[in-house]
């Protein structure tokens, strides 16, 4: 994500389905099924996300997508154990940093 969009307060959900690359059905889907997203909305009734949400999605798209995981057992790795779920997903994130910075080192030998 640029700078910019770092600074918004709220993304529609087409910009959230854009992010990951994943259709507006989903993102509706997974708000239904997930407590943990909670989008305000418009008068018009259009869902918008807050950057807690994004971040939310990042935990169950990780979850879901990359690691596998059923709905089911994501729901019940979120309501057990938020705070692991957070921290390991971070350390994850930071992990990829660090291997695309070696990566590019690697590179430009």
């Amino acid at each position: 994500m640029s700078e910019q969009e770092n600074t918004k307060l709220y993304y529609t959900i087409g910009e959230v389905a854009k992010m990951f690359d994943v259709n507006t059905s989903l993102i509706r889907y997974w708000e239904k099924e997930f407590t943990i997203i909670k989008p305000k909305k418009n008068r018009k009734g259009n869902r918008l996300f807050t950057q807690k949400d994004i971040e939310n999605f990042h935990l169950i798209y990780h979850l879901v997508k990359e690691r596998g995981m059923t709905l089911l057992g994501a729901k019940k790795k979120l309501k057990e154990n938020k705070e692991d779920v957070d921290h390991n997903f971070e350390i994850i994130k930071r992990l990829e940093d660090i291997k695309s910075i070696l990566t590019e080192i690697k590179d430009e030998l």
